[in-house]
């Protein structure tokens, strides 16, 4: 049980820095604000988003960032026990920005990869 704890951290650490790797190299590129690689992959996944759903989300994503980061000086059960809150409510919020068509598909996505970890299926 305990491996299983450090493996989740583990993964999640993960996914936060390499998101942070991902902002950092699509700045470089010119591309504007790394968060709008995880809005795009939301939209790929639901299919069109409004400029509306789209500067809501952003401002989600980024308050989740900060909220992230906030966590460095915690301890590890600390730490895992919010960012599962962090990434839970945050998926909330993302939902209530779509439309009920995209609810349906947005609940098919992956979890993972700033995608949120409240997803995992219970068998795994």
């Amino acid at each position: 049980m305990n491996l299983r704890k450090i493996l989740v951290v583990a993964i999640a650490f993960a996914a936060v820095f390499s998101t942070s790797l991902l902002q950092a190299q699509e700045q470089k590129k010119g591309r504007g604000g790394g968060m709008g690689m995880t809005v795009e992959r939301i939209e790929e996944a639901v299919g069109k988003l409004s400029a509306e759903q789209k500067t809501k989300i952003e401002g989600i994503l980024a308050k989740v960032r900060e909220e992230m980061q906030g966590l460095q000086g915690a301890s590890q059960e600390d730490r895992q026990a919010k960012m599962r809150e962090i990434m839970q409510s945050s998926r909330t919020q993302i939902r209530a920005v779509l439309t009920p068509e995209q609810q349906k598909k947005y609940d098919e996505m992956p979890q993972g990869r700033g995608q949120g970890g409240g997803g995992r299926k219970k068998n795994q």
